[in-house]
């Protein structure tokens, strides 16, 4: 059952938050180690949450007995947060803002999820306790970093999930399990309490099961943060007529020089459907975001991972995974005089993207051009990563928001997942935009 669902049956009195805690764990045990989670809330200590809740009225709280999945790099008092590195490990006294923001609504935090080690990564494989699988199974990757988050909510464990998403974390564990995943625009969610990847563009993320949810926690946790100096409010978007603009010169290539030819055409699909329904759409070439996106791992920004970094790993290197490792002490490479060309040409770059915004409300694009399997990223963990974050990585530098749906599957079986992107603060906007653009899903082969 979703937020919504969730809400009507407690307020009948149909439902009671201790009969869905007793569900949540008797959903974690059947799914045994299934890699989602890295720690979990003491049975004891749900159930006595749930038993304050039902004292309470469940008209008054917009998140009541709501049971929610934190990703295991922001704060929840009283449970370890490792960011998937057990040598870096800290139990904090105090929530994160947004987890604080999600009690006070009256949720129920059932426990912190796997993910990429200190969110590097897309794609669900780095980390010591695990590498989920994808709720589609064949060995498919869950995605990244926020794959723990991503399969709890696909798999029906519970109904809200948090992640972070910094090149796409937050959307492409979305494309690959089904689900809808929101990111909203840099600061509108607070990030105290959460271990940066790069602090200058990290955002807290929602997973849902539909648009509808998304919309309700975002309202729950959009607000200032005075413990975040990133905090920052701004005027919604209205929605209106949709005009979306549809991307020239896609590249379905897998990184080894062979397209994924029926993601391109589910994708395509997609394009054709939306373009039938906006009031309007014009086209745009892709270059420009894909020369954004490059400055994320390939330029100067990998330096912010080594900022946050540089002292553990000169103490405990071997504690961190090689290919995490390898990541982040490139940054090592770049000079003070690279982040300046670097942020020269990125603001050159959102001018480009101001300019397409004037003349288009959204812009689709594919979540991902292709999927790998856990052998797959095993075989190639960084190129294939890239690929993965071919369409994601430019949102979060060129200051944009984004709301990932899926949109039905490829020809041969596999998932396919949307991205419906905007300027800053036009979260409403996005998730009419996808409601009312993305068809619904076509039955898997």
């Amino acid at each position: 059952m979703g937020v919504r669902a969730l809400r009507t049956a407690y307020r009948a009195g149909t439902l009671r938050p201790l009969t869905v805690v007793e569900d949540v764990l008797a959903r974690i045990a059947s799914r045994g180690d299934d890699a989602v989670w890295i720690s979990v809330v003491a049975a004891a200590d749900l159930r006595r949450r749930a038993a304050e809740l039902e004292r309470l009225d469940p008209a008054e709280l917009p998140l009541y007995g709501i049971p929610v999945a934190v990703k295991d790099n922001i704060d929840v008092a009283g449970l370890p947060t490792t960011a998937a590195c057990p040598a870096f490990a800290y139990t904090p006294a105090v929530d994160a803002g947004s987890v604080r923001r999600l009690r006070e609504a009256g949720a129920i935090v059932v426990g912190k999820t796997n993910l990429d080690q200190f969110a590097t990564g897309l794609n669900g494989t780095r980390s010591p306790y695990g590498a989920p699988e994808s709720v589609f199974g064949g060995d498919l990757i869950s995605g990244g970093s926020s794959s723990g988050s991503g399969v709890a909510v696909a798999a029906g464990i519970v109904p809200v999930a948090l992640g972070t998403d910094t090149a796409g974390s937050g959307r492409v564990p979305a494309a690959l399990n089904g689900i809808v995943g929101l990111k909203p625009t840099r600061g509108l969610v607070g990030a105290s309490g959460v271990l940066p990847a790069c602090r200058s563009l990290d955002c807290v993320s929602v997973f849902t099961r539909d648009l509808a949810d998304a919309a309700t926690v975002l309202e729950v946790l959009a607000g200032p943060d005075p413990a975040d100096p990133w905090s920052r409010t701004g005027p919604r978007t209205p929605v209106g007529d949709l005009v979306v603009a549809l991307p020239d010169g896609l590249d379905f290539d897998r990184g080894d020089g062979t397209v994924d030819g029926p993601m391109a055409e589910a994708f395509a699909r997609v394009a054709e459907g939306a373009a039938a329904t906006a009031a309007g759409f014009v086209r745009t070439g892709v270059e420009p975001l894909r020369e954004a996106g490059d400055l994320l791992y390939g330029g100067p920004w990998v330096a912010e991972r080594l900022a946050v970094l540089e002292g553990f790993l000169a103490t405990n290197r071997d504690d961190v995974l090689p290919v995490t490792r390898a990541v982040v002490e490139r940054g090592a490479d770049f000079s003070a005089v690279d982040a300046f060309r670097g942020t020269y040409r990125l603001q050159e770059l959102k001018a480009w993207a101001a300019g397409l915004f004037a003349t288009a409300d959204v812009l689709l694009l594919p979540t991902v051009a292709t999927t790998f399997t856990r052998a797959e990223l095993a075989e190639e963990p960084v190129s294939r990563n890239l690929v993965l974050g071919r369409y994601t990585q430019f949102t979060n530098l060129l200051d944009l928001a984004a709301v990932a749906v899926p949109a039905g599957f490829t020809g041969d079986g596999r998932p396919c997942g949307v991205t419906l992107v905007g300027p800053a603060f036009s979260e409403t906007r996005l998730l009419a935009a996808a409601a009312a653009l993305v068809t619904t899903p076509m039955e898997a082969p």
